[in-house]
């Protein structure tokens, strides 16, 4: 009978059923899937308003175009349904969501509370490299106006606020932002604001990085605030505009005062 090789330690076995040890292991949906594939481009075409709300989404057409059964194309559509990107209407059929007015004043507030946090971290932890990194996440949006690419700009403005929350260590809090702001994102594309108004954005970026250099935390908590009430000021005009994107289910001007930057 051979001997074990000399030096080497024979590893105990594992009892079976013991609890894990080391790095966290955690199952997940692999992405590669039809239905993974058909859920994440209805999800992008919805959030990125390619389909706006009250578009019909019809499951036969979808299972032809990628060529599967209707079963991946309700799966997709089910898991959209319970993001609360889609509505199925009884006898009517699916349909892009319209946005819940209820949920705009609460996703802003919980944003500035938690954008509140990555600022004054940021301003503590942050390196120049990181500060540098902030300026060029902003000529790229600079660029993007210039373009006139509006996608671009989305992209860049939401990497200068993860930047932000990178730099003082809380890239999980840009992570929660980002679930919440889900429907405010849409609000904005939908919007379609005006580009002065989005050149004004740069600027408030400009101001906002420039206090966070110099470590004022009063200044640049402000300049946020200020940065992220602008969308409650267009919003209470664009609903009454394009009435048929909401559901109606609040009444946004009361919200808005209960709001704690209202006091």
């Amino acid at each position: 009978m051979p001997k074990p090789s000399a030096g080497k330690t024979k590893r105990k076995p594992r009892a079976q059923n013991a609890p894990p040890t080391g790095p966290g292991r955690y199952a997940g949906r692999s992405g590669t899937s039809i239905a993974d594939i058909i859920h994440d481009a209805l999800r992008a075409a919805i959030l990125t308003t390619e389909l706006v709300p009250g578009t019909l989404i019809s499951e036969t057409e979808l299972a032809e175009k990628h060529g599967v059964s209707r079963t991946p194309v309700r799966e997709a559509v089910l898991r959209l349904s319970e993001e609360k990107l889609v509505e199925v209407a009884p006898k009517s059929g699916t349909f892009v969501a319209r946005i819940p007015l209820s949920a705009l004043p609460e996703a802003l507030l919980v944003r500035q509370a938690l954008e509140e946090v990555t600022v004054k971290a940021a301003i503590k932890f942050g390196q120049p490299s990181d500060f540098l990194a902030l300026e060029a996440l902003i000529e790229k949006q600079q660029e993007a106006i210039d373009r006139g690419d509006r996608q671009a700009l989305h992209d860049a403005d939401d990497a200068f606020h993860a930047g932000i929350a990178a730099a003082g260590g809380y890239s999980g809090i840009w992570e929660l932002i980002t679930q919440v702001k889900v429907h405010v994102d849409r609000y904005r594309r939908l919007a379609m604001l005006d580009m002065e108004r989005l050149g004004s954005v740069i600027e408030e970026h400009r101001t906002l990085l420039q206090a966070m250099r110099a470590g004022d935390v009063g200044a640049a908590v402000g300049a946020m605030a200020l940065h992220l009430d602008k969308l409650r000021t267009d919003m209470s005009h664009f609903k009454s505009v394009k009435p048929e994107f909401f559901i109606h289910d609040v009444d946004l001007l009361e919200q808005f005062q209960r709001a704690p930057w209202s006091a």
